[in-house]
């Protein structure tokens, strides 16, 4: 099976084995003439002795036919298959990996019917809310300019979007925290902008950031009709790390969780955004 499959995927090694094989019948070519006489010799002693074992051989595949049709099939259905698959590679997508949710709860909003985003706060929420970024300066959990942000979900990527508000629906009946959409889509303009002031937590330039795709989203808690960006509030703080937790159990990547720089607002979907960054180059 393993040769089979070497020889049919790739064209080198037919070549290679094309060569060969013609090296190989020179070297017989040579022998064969020198035997040629002795087998003619014996070609009539031995001809009641072939047709013997060809009569044999037949009954025994007549016996075992099914069996051994079955396993030419085994042997040569899996080669044809990735013939036929390899120029169409499939991308991984949310409805195909939804045992990566180990949340059950989310698992049936997935599968339920379209969650419906929220209508969006009043622009004055907002406002309040740059205020107080602006006061913490680095210190921020999310970039300091939300105002001007684009909040519209309908630019966010369907399936992710779907996996958000998930997150959101049992942070709100579970655990009584209304998480509310601070930025979804960003164009590479506004990014660019971010990095470049190196202030808050985005570092990632134009093109890099999964924004720029649809597929991340930077949220916060409400609370008394204000954003809540505080983490030394206990309130706070259990709600960004619920938020992120929820998150990861519905197959997303949260910012809190990384390394280097933490990020408590943000979700992302990390392998669409990395499918989404190689069509872009290719594109």
């Amino acid at each position: 099976m393993s040769a089979a499959a070497w020889l049919l995927l790739f064209p080198a090694a037919r070549d290679s084995a094309a060569a060969g094989i013609g090296r190989l019948r020179a070297r017989l070519a040579t022998i064969g003439s020198r035997v040629q006489a002795r087998a003619s010799i014996r070609a009539h002693d031995s001809s009641p002795s072939v047709r013997h074992a060809g009569a044999r051989a037949w009954r025994g595949f007549s016996r075992h036919r099914a069996l051994l049709v079955g396993g030419a099939l085994l042997l040569v259905l899996p080669p044809l298959l990735v013939l036929q698959l390899r120029q169409k590679p499939e991308l991984e997508s949310y409805e195909a990996t939804e045992l990566a949710v180990s949340n059950p709860q989310i698992l049936e909003l997935l599968r339920g019917e379209r969650l419906v985003p929220p209508p969006e706060l009043p622009p004055e929420v907002f406002v309040a809310a740059e205020a107080v970024l602006l006061e913490m300066g680095p210190a921020a959990v999310a970039p300091e300019r939300i105002v001007s942000a684009d909040r519209k979900w309908d630019r966010i990527d369907a399936a992710f979007q779907q996996r958000v508000l998930a997150v959101y629906q049992v942070m709100r009946e579970q655990y009584g925290y209304e998480m509310v959409l601070v930025e979804g889509y960003r164009s590479p303009q506004r990014q660019a902008e971010l990095a470049r002031k190196g202030r808050g937590t985005t570092r990632a330039g134009a093109g890099q950031s999964c924004h720029q795709y649809g597929l991340a989203v930077d949220s916060a808690p409400l609370r008394d009709g204000k954003l809540q960006w505080d983490m030394q509030d206990p309130w706070t703080r259990r709600g960004y790390f619920l938020y992120g937790e929820l998150a990861q159990q519905a197959g997303l990547e949260w910012g809190g969780a990384w390394r280097s720089l933490k990020d408590y607002v943000h979700l992302e979907s990390k392998h669409a955004c990395r499918a989404a960054r190689r069509a872009a180059r290719a594109g």
